[in-house]
Protein backbone atom coordinates (compact mmCIF):
# COMPACT_ATOMS: atom_id res chain seq x y z
CA UNK A 1 0.00 0.00 0.00
CA UNK A 2 1.38 3.41 -0.97
CA UNK A 3 2.18 6.10 1.58
CA UNK A 4 -0.65 8.30 0.33
CA UNK A 5 -3.26 5.55 0.54
CA UNK A 6 -1.96 4.57 3.98
CA UNK A 7 -2.18 8.13 5.28
CA UNK A 8 -5.77 8.41 4.05
CA UNK A 9 -6.68 5.35 6.13
CA UNK A 10 -4.83 6.65 9.18
CA UNK A 11 -6.43 10.10 8.92
CA UNK A 12 -9.86 8.51 8.51
CA UNK A 13 -9.32 6.47 11.66
CA UNK A 14 -8.37 9.62 13.57
CA UNK A 15 -11.39 11.53 12.33
CA UNK A 16 -13.65 8.70 13.48
CA UNK A 17 -11.82 8.51 16.83
CA UNK A 18 -12.09 12.24 17.45
CA UNK A 19 -15.78 12.28 16.47
CA UNK A 20 -16.44 9.36 18.82
CA UNK A 21 -14.76 11.21 21.68
CA UNK A 22 -16.67 14.40 20.83
CA UNK A 23 -19.94 12.49 20.76
CA UNK A 24 -19.33 11.43 24.33
CA UNK A 25 -18.54 14.99 25.38
CA UNK A 26 -21.60 16.37 23.60
CA UNK A 27 -24.23 13.74 24.40
CA UNK A 28 -22.80 11.39 27.02
CA UNK A 29 -23.60 11.57 30.74
CA UNK A 30 -22.02 14.54 32.47
CA UNK A 31 -19.68 13.32 35.21
CA UNK A 32 -19.45 16.75 36.81
CA UNK A 33 -15.66 16.75 36.34
CA UNK A 34 -14.09 18.18 33.21
CA UNK A 35 -10.94 16.13 33.64
CA UNK A 36 -12.96 12.90 33.86
CA UNK A 37 -15.08 13.82 30.84
CA UNK A 38 -11.87 14.42 28.92
CA UNK A 39 -10.34 11.16 30.09
CA UNK A 40 -13.38 9.11 29.04
CA UNK A 41 -13.43 10.78 25.61
CA UNK A 42 -9.70 10.11 25.33
CA UNK A 43 -10.19 6.43 26.15
CA UNK A 44 -13.06 6.09 23.65
CA UNK A 45 -10.88 7.56 20.91
CA UNK A 46 -8.07 5.20 21.92
CA UNK A 47 -10.36 2.20 21.49
CA UNK A 48 -11.27 3.39 17.98
CA UNK A 49 -7.59 3.62 17.04
CA UNK A 50 -6.98 0.20 18.58
CA UNK A 51 -9.76 -1.28 16.42
CA UNK A 52 -8.14 0.28 13.33
CA UNK A 53 -4.79 -1.17 14.41
CA UNK A 54 -6.27 -4.65 14.61
CA UNK A 55 -8.17 -4.29 11.33
CA UNK A 56 -4.97 -3.46 9.45
CA UNK A 57 -2.70 -5.59 11.65
CA UNK A 58 -0.51 -2.56 12.29
CA UNK A 59 -0.27 -0.85 15.67
CA UNK A 60 1.56 2.11 14.14
CA UNK A 61 -1.93 3.53 13.69
CA UNK A 62 -1.42 4.75 17.25
CA UNK A 63 1.89 6.56 16.67
CA UNK A 64 0.42 9.99 15.90
CA UNK A 65 -2.03 9.81 18.82
CA UNK A 66 0.74 11.05 21.12
CA UNK A 67 0.76 14.49 19.51
CA UNK A 68 -2.69 14.83 17.91
CA UNK A 69 -4.94 14.51 20.97
CA UNK A 70 -3.31 16.80 23.62
CA UNK A 71 -4.16 20.15 21.92
CA UNK A 72 -7.77 19.01 21.42
CA UNK A 73 -8.15 18.09 25.09
CA UNK A 74 -6.50 21.33 26.19
CA UNK A 75 -8.81 23.50 24.12
CA UNK A 76 -11.88 21.52 25.29
CA UNK A 77 -10.97 22.13 28.92
CA UNK A 78 -10.25 25.80 28.35
CA UNK A 79 -13.50 26.47 26.48
CA UNK A 80 -15.71 24.48 28.84
CA UNK A 81 -14.18 25.86 32.05
CA UNK A 82 -14.37 29.51 30.98
CA UNK A 83 -12.55 30.23 34.23
CA UNK A 84 -10.97 33.56 33.40
CA UNK A 85 -7.46 32.12 33.43
CA UNK A 86 -4.39 34.26 32.82
CA UNK A 87 -4.46 34.80 29.06
CA UNK A 88 -0.73 35.32 28.65
CA UNK A 89 0.13 32.10 30.49
CA UNK A 90 -2.49 30.13 28.58
CA UNK A 91 -1.41 31.28 25.13
CA UNK A 92 2.28 30.83 25.86
CA UNK A 93 1.54 27.28 26.99
CA UNK A 94 -0.56 26.63 23.90
CA UNK A 95 2.15 28.07 21.67
CA UNK A 96 4.57 25.49 23.03
CA UNK A 97 1.99 22.72 22.72
CA UNK A 98 0.92 23.56 19.18
CA UNK A 99 4.48 23.98 17.91
CA UNK A 100 5.39 20.68 19.56
CA UNK A 101 2.30 18.88 18.21
CA UNK A 102 2.68 20.13 14.64
CA UNK A 103 6.41 19.34 14.60
CA UNK A 104 6.05 15.86 16.10
CA UNK A 105 3.11 14.91 13.90
CA UNK A 106 4.89 16.29 10.83
CA UNK A 107 8.01 14.31 11.67
CA UNK A 108 5.90 11.17 11.95
CA UNK A 109 4.27 11.81 8.57
CA UNK A 110 7.69 12.45 7.00
CA UNK A 111 9.12 9.19 8.29
CA UNK A 112 6.00 7.05 7.76
CA UNK A 113 6.55 4.85 4.68
CA UNK A 114 3.07 3.31 4.67
CA UNK A 115 1.04 0.60 6.34
CA UNK A 116 3.40 -2.06 5.07
CA UNK A 117 5.71 -0.82 7.83
CA UNK A 118 5.17 -1.12 11.58
CA UNK A 119 7.29 0.25 14.42
CA UNK A 120 9.71 -2.59 15.25
CA UNK A 121 8.87 -2.42 18.97
CA UNK A 122 5.23 -3.45 18.53
CA UNK A 123 5.69 -6.94 17.02
CA UNK A 124 8.50 -7.50 19.52
CA UNK A 125 6.15 -6.78 22.43
CA UNK A 126 3.37 -8.91 20.95
CA UNK A 127 5.71 -11.82 20.24
CA UNK A 128 7.05 -11.75 23.78
CA UNK A 129 3.48 -11.79 25.11
CA UNK A 130 2.61 -15.05 23.38
CA UNK A 131 -1.06 -15.92 23.84
CA UNK A 132 -1.60 -12.62 25.65
CA UNK A 133 -0.61 -10.57 22.60
CA UNK A 134 -4.08 -9.01 22.27
CA UNK A 135 -3.96 -7.76 25.85
CA UNK A 136 -0.44 -6.42 25.36
CA UNK A 137 -1.38 -4.77 22.08
CA UNK A 138 -4.24 -2.90 23.73
CA UNK A 139 -2.75 -2.36 27.18
CA UNK A 140 0.93 -1.65 26.51
CA UNK A 141 0.82 -0.15 23.02
CA UNK A 142 -2.46 1.79 23.13
CA UNK A 143 -3.92 2.23 26.62
CA UNK A 144 -0.79 2.84 28.68
CA UNK A 145 0.57 5.63 26.44
CA UNK A 146 -2.85 7.31 26.48
CA UNK A 147 -2.90 7.31 30.28
CA UNK A 148 0.72 8.44 30.38
CA UNK A 149 0.09 11.41 28.12
CA UNK A 150 -3.06 12.25 30.08
CA UNK A 151 -0.96 12.35 33.27
CA UNK A 152 1.41 14.73 31.50
CA UNK A 153 -1.55 16.99 30.70
CA UNK A 154 -2.57 17.45 34.34
CA UNK A 155 -0.73 20.80 34.63
CA UNK A 156 -2.31 21.86 31.31
CA UNK A 157 -5.73 21.07 32.78
CA UNK A 158 -4.89 23.17 35.82
CA UNK A 159 -3.83 26.16 33.70
CA UNK A 160 -6.92 25.80 31.50
CA UNK A 161 -9.48 25.54 34.29
CA UNK A 162 -8.24 27.61 37.23
CA UNK A 163 -7.67 31.32 37.60
CA UNK A 164 -4.24 30.99 39.18
CA UNK A 165 -1.42 33.32 40.12
CA UNK A 166 -0.56 36.34 37.94
CA UNK A 167 1.88 35.91 35.08
CA UNK A 168 5.44 35.69 36.39
CA UNK A 169 9.05 34.68 35.90
CA UNK A 170 8.31 30.94 36.05
CA UNK A 171 5.98 31.31 33.07
CA UNK A 172 8.84 32.81 31.09
CA UNK A 173 11.11 29.96 32.19
CA UNK A 174 8.46 27.41 31.20
CA UNK A 175 8.06 29.02 27.78
CA UNK A 176 11.79 29.12 27.11
CA UNK A 177 12.25 25.52 28.28
CA UNK A 178 9.43 24.40 26.01
CA UNK A 179 10.67 26.19 22.91
CA UNK A 180 14.23 25.06 23.59
CA UNK A 181 13.05 21.47 23.95
CA UNK A 182 11.11 21.58 20.67
CA UNK A 183 14.13 23.12 18.95
CA UNK A 184 16.35 20.32 20.27
CA UNK A 185 13.92 17.65 19.04
CA UNK A 186 13.74 19.30 15.64
CA UNK A 187 17.50 19.60 15.20
CA UNK A 188 18.05 16.04 16.43
CA UNK A 189 15.47 14.64 14.00
CA UNK A 190 16.85 16.60 11.04
CA UNK A 191 20.36 15.44 11.83
CA UNK A 192 19.18 11.83 12.09
CA UNK A 193 17.22 12.01 8.81
CA UNK A 194 20.32 13.30 7.02
CA UNK A 195 22.48 10.61 8.58
CA UNK A 196 20.09 7.80 7.62
CA UNK A 197 19.98 9.09 4.03
CA UNK A 198 23.79 8.94 3.63
CA UNK A 199 25.07 6.33 6.11
CA UNK A 200 27.03 3.26 5.13
CA UNK A 201 26.40 -0.23 6.48
CA UNK A 202 27.15 -0.55 10.20
CA UNK A 203 27.80 3.17 10.65
CA UNK A 204 26.55 4.72 13.89
CA UNK A 205 25.24 8.21 14.56
CA UNK A 206 27.57 10.30 16.72
CA UNK A 207 27.39 13.71 15.08
CA UNK A 208 25.86 17.03 16.07
CA UNK A 209 23.56 16.76 19.07
CA UNK A 210 24.00 13.00 18.89
CA UNK A 211 27.65 13.43 19.88
CA UNK A 212 26.52 14.93 23.20
CA UNK A 213 23.58 12.63 23.93
CA UNK A 214 22.69 9.20 22.58
CA UNK A 215 19.02 10.22 22.69
CA UNK A 216 18.74 14.02 22.28
CA UNK A 217 15.25 13.65 20.79
CA UNK A 218 14.03 11.95 23.95
CA UNK A 219 15.72 14.58 26.10
CA UNK A 220 13.87 17.25 24.13
CA UNK A 221 10.58 15.35 24.50
CA UNK A 222 11.03 15.27 28.26
CA UNK A 223 11.74 19.01 28.18
CA UNK A 224 8.37 19.69 26.57
CA UNK A 225 6.47 17.87 29.33
CA UNK A 226 8.63 19.54 31.96
CA UNK A 227 7.66 22.87 30.40
CA UNK A 228 3.97 22.02 30.85
CA UNK A 229 4.71 21.14 34.46
CA UNK A 230 6.38 24.51 35.03
CA UNK A 231 3.35 26.31 33.59
CA UNK A 232 1.15 24.37 36.00
CA UNK A 233 3.44 25.24 38.89
CA UNK A 234 3.33 28.90 37.89
CA UNK A 235 -0.47 28.77 38.05
CA UNK A 236 -0.45 26.98 41.41
CA UNK A 237 2.78 27.78 43.30
CA UNK A 238 3.72 25.13 45.81
CA UNK A 239 1.67 22.37 44.14
CA UNK A 240 4.72 20.34 43.15
CA UNK A 241 2.54 17.35 42.28
CA UNK A 242 1.81 19.00 38.93
CA UNK A 243 5.31 17.88 37.87
CA UNK A 244 4.22 14.25 38.31
CA UNK A 245 3.37 13.87 34.63
CA UNK A 246 6.87 14.93 33.61
CA UNK A 247 8.31 12.45 36.12
CA UNK A 248 6.18 9.68 34.59
CA UNK A 249 7.50 10.62 31.14
CA UNK A 250 11.06 10.55 32.40
CA UNK A 251 10.54 7.13 33.98
CA UNK A 252 9.12 5.76 30.72
CA UNK A 253 11.99 7.14 28.66
CA UNK A 254 14.73 5.94 31.00
CA UNK A 255 13.07 2.67 31.97
CA UNK A 256 11.56 1.47 28.70
CA UNK A 257 12.12 3.47 25.50
CA UNK A 258 15.85 4.06 25.82
CA UNK A 259 16.75 0.52 27.00
CA UNK A 260 14.86 -0.97 24.03
CA UNK A 261 16.62 1.36 21.59
CA UNK A 262 20.00 0.68 23.16
CA UNK A 263 19.56 -3.09 23.04
CA UNK A 264 18.56 -2.98 19.38
CA UNK A 265 21.44 -0.70 18.40
CA UNK A 266 23.99 -2.91 20.16
CA UNK A 267 22.61 -5.98 18.41
CA UNK A 268 22.60 -4.42 14.96
CA UNK A 269 25.71 -2.22 15.10
CA UNK A 270 28.78 -3.47 17.00
CA UNK A 271 30.37 -0.01 16.70
CA UNK A 272 27.59 1.39 18.88
CA UNK A 273 29.44 0.07 21.93
CA UNK A 274 32.05 2.78 21.39
CA UNK A 275 29.28 5.40 21.26
CA UNK A 276 27.93 4.06 24.57
CA UNK A 277 31.39 4.48 26.08
CA UNK A 278 31.90 8.03 24.83
CA UNK A 279 28.48 9.69 24.68
CA UNK A 280 26.10 10.56 27.50
CA UNK A 281 23.05 8.33 27.64
CA UNK A 282 20.40 11.04 28.04
CA UNK A 283 21.44 14.47 29.33
CA UNK A 284 23.54 16.31 26.71
CA UNK A 285 27.15 16.41 27.88
CA UNK A 286 30.56 16.89 26.22
CA UNK A 287 31.64 13.52 24.83
CA UNK A 288 34.65 11.61 26.05
CA UNK A 289 37.59 11.27 23.72
CA UNK A 290 37.99 8.15 21.64
CA UNK A 291 40.60 5.67 22.80
CA UNK A 292 43.85 5.96 20.91
CA UNK A 293 45.15 2.87 19.10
Amino acid sequence: MSKGASLIRVVTAYVVAILAGFAWLAWGPNTGHLWLDGLIADLIATVVIFVASRMYKNSSFYDAYWSVIPPLLAFYWWVEADAGVDGVRWWLLMTVMLVWAVRLTGNWVYGFPGLHHEDWRYPLLRDRAGRFELAVDFGAIHLFPTLQVFAGLIPVYLVATRAGEPFGVLDVVAFMVGLGAVAMETIADVQMHRFVATKSSGQVMDRGLWSWSRHPNYFGEFGVWLSFGFFGLAAAPGDWWVLGGAVVMLAMLLGASIPMMEERSLQRRPKYQDVVRRVSRFVPWPPKRSAVG
